[in-house]
């Protein structure tokens, strides 16, 4: 599923968020070793929509979601990429979605276990401090190649990022992150 798709999803479902930030509330969710199924996706996301009860074809693409996502977080290739919009997008446009996508990773971090947060590694904590600084960041725009390459930077943070704090806090509860 890409952005496009998820965006499209979201909208029929009427979330009430955006598709970079759903991405990121599911993979901050697993991230803190959370596991969910489709069925149970928007539950424990906490993401109820406007009383719209998806179909049995969408609970299939949320859990080809969240096995698609647990998978890229799971990949020693280190595969793993957030659901963002293409890079043929306005430069603004991408730069809100990584910071919606930040916003959401928290959140569902959060979700995940508070018992998960206060046992991380220094440097998973100094991980998850620097996400909320650019879930609350706006961006500034000036020298458009200077923006895109900060843009590409901060992408690969964030990136890397979701990455350490699966692998810590998988490795914490003996790799029980596992989709069910």
């Amino acid at each position: 599923m890409d952005h496009d798709e998820l965006q499209a999803l979201v909208v029929r479902l009427r979330l009430g968020t955006s598709a970079s930030e759903l991405h990121g509330s599911l993979t901050g969710y697993l991230a803190g070793g959370g596991a969910v199924g489709g069925d149970a996706l928007l539950g424990v996301l906490e993401l109820d929509g406007e009383a719209t009860e998806p179909t049995v074809a969408d609970r299939a693409e949320l859990d080809a979601l969240a096995r698609q996502s647990q998978a890229a977080l799971a990949d020693a290739e280190l595969g793993f990429e957030p659901l963002l919009p293409a890079d043929d997008r306005p430069l603004h446009e991408r730069a809100d979605a990584v910071v919606e996508w930040c916003r959401g990773f928290l959140g569902g971090f959060g979700l995940a276990g508070a018992a998960v947060q206060a046992s991380l590694s220094g440097e998973a904590q100094e991980v998850l401090r620097d996400l909320g600084t650019i879930a609350g960041s706006s961006f500034d725009f000036g020298n458009e190649s200077e923006d895109e390459d900060a843009l590409i930077e901060v992408h690969e943070f964030v990136r890397m990022a979701a990455m350490l704090l699966f692998a810590e806090c998988g490795a914490r509860d003996g790799g029980g992150n596992t989709l069910h």
